[in-house]
């Protein structure tokens, strides 16, 4: 098993065991090679509530910039008066730019 293929299998039961609805979103971070991606998601629907990602808040992809990606979703998130979530890491260990995304959004003003 590569890298990716674990990272995917430690998805999948991430996702067992946590889901999001439109009052408490599911909210997952996904990292490429170049970007960060943050978006809140209502699992009863499918549908994304909002998003935000290093390229709209134009900020480096380190712990500073995942810091300032997760105060914008907050932000989002506060617009369409949602006050508290559900932090998906999507596979990622829980520390560095997946840890800080986590941190501005609580910095934000919502629960996780």
């Amino acid at each position: 098993m590569d890298k990716i293929q674990r990272r995917i299998r430690r998805k999948k039961g991430i996702r067992k065991k946590i889901s999001g609805h439109s009052a408490k979103p599911r909210i997952t971070v996904f990292k490429s090679n170049r970007h960060l991606y943050v978006q809140a998601v209502d699992d009863d629907t499918g549908n994304t509530l909002c998003s935000c990602s290093d390229l709209r808040t134009s900020v480096k992809r380190n712990r500073e910039g995942a810091s300032q990606v997760g105060l914008e979703l907050a932000k989002d998130l506060k617009k369409k008066k949602i006050a508290e979530g559900v932090f998906d890491r999507n596979g990622y260990v829980y520390h560095g730019i997946v840890q800080a995304v986590a941190d501005g959004i609580r910095k934000g003003g919502i629960k996780l």
